[in-house]
């Protein structure tokens, strides 16, 4: 990895690349990229967890709660995941509809990682019948549900910062085998252009990221998806949470072996990258793709809704590692209001869509 970093840096104009640039390098090169490669990232021998890793319950009652949906709005039941990992949340998506729900379904996963791929037919083939493509734009336009978790949070993202009133781009750079910041005057239209829509207004010294992609993923979504719903799990900031004096340095981190890295330029190709996404932008560029806004809701309060208590047996058990019991501690871990869910947010956009989404 860095003797490919070493030539798109000697090979780029300034002898410095965007961290956009360098993140889709270290995360995404189809050999050495850390999203591509051939190494187990989730999960305790990985560098990070997911919610579909703590309990296969987080799929089996999205399951149920997307059967509602198709049912109160009269909703082909076809769902897409985009970006589903090792498999774990689609596993227990398709157990929970063959055994509680039995009625047609399509599953599609869009998967640019062969590795990601190979784990999934592994998990779901041949109990399972799921469409598997690469890219969005490899589909049919369907209706029903597009879902992704923690999809937008990777990525690649420029980094700007305003130092004495003026606006720099934080620039990647590699000296005597080390990689270094550097800042450059800003001149990326689109970033101002990304300034100016969002309303975002940086103090001095501030620091924060650019997703100029999202905007694309956003409309290819919005190009597949006929009818039905856009729901997006992931962690980030309103525009009013990057004005706390504590968003001062952005976001942008690394995970490598479930240690958090402030310095996203070690590890590079061997270490998660991740950044808190902006809602705001989020729903406004849906917005603009014919994806109306419904809701924003902390993860926890999405899954009470979705009737997560439910699922909760009441017997008691006095086994603490019978299934009864782990089921029930898993139930509780991702409502308790300090546990993960409250970090994470269900943002959910709709298109044609007008019935109840959730059953009181």
């Amino acid at each position: 990895m860095f003797s490919y970093l070493k030539r798109l840096i000697s090979n780029s104009e300034l002898n410095l690349i965007s961290y956009a640039e360098y993140i889709e390098a270290v995360l995404y090169h189809p050999e050495l990229g850390y999203y591509m490669k051939h190494k187990q990232k989730i999960g305790s021998q990985g560098d990070f967890i997911t919610t579909s890793n703590i309990s296969d319950i987080y799929g089996k009652i999205i399951a149920k709660w997307f059967a509602n949906v198709c049912k109160e709005n009269d909703l082909e039941p076809i769902f897409c995941e985009i970006g589903a990992g090792n498999g774990r949340f689609s596993h227990a998506f398709l157990q929970e509809w063959e055994d509680s729900i039995k009625t047609p379904l399509k599953y599609i996963i869009v998967e640019s990682s062969p590795y990601h791929l190979s784990l999934q037919n592994e998990l779901l083939k041949p109990a399972y019948t799921v469409t598997q493509v690469t890219r969005l734009d490899e589909l049919e336009a369907f209706e029903g549900m597009v879902f992704s978790n923690e999809l937008f949070d990777a990525m690649p993202v420029h980094v700007i910062e305003k130092v004495n009133g003026q606006l720099y781009e934080v620039m990647v750079g590699m000296k005597n085998e080390t990689l270094y910041e550097e800042n450059v005057p800003l001149t990326n239209s689109s970033i101002y252009t990304f300034l100016e829509e969002s309303g975002l207004v940086l103090k001095d010294k501030q620091r924060i990221e650019v997703p100029l992609l999202m905007e694309g993923m956003v409309q290819d979504i919005s190009l597949v998806l006929k009818r039905g719903l856009v729901v997006t799990a992931d962690y980030g900031y309103t525009k009013e949470d990057w004005k706390q004096p504590s968003r001062i340095k952005g976001s942008l981190r690394g995970y490598y072996q479930h240690q958090m890295i402030h310095d996203v330029l070690e590890h590079p190709g061997e270490m998660d990258i991740t950044t808190h996404i902006h809602f705001d932008w989020l729903i406004q560029k849906g917005k603009q793709a014919e994806l109306l806004f419904h809701s924003k809701l902390r993860q926890d309060e999405f899954l009470l809704k979705a009737g997560i208590l439910k699922e909760l047996e009441n017997h008691y058990d006095p086994n603490p590692f019978s299934e009864v019991s782990k089921r029930n501690r898993a139930i509780r871990s991702l409502i308790m209001p300090s546990g993960m869910s409250s970090f994470f947010h269900i943002v959910i956009q709709q298109k044609g869509i007008k019935g109840n989404l959730f059953i009181e």
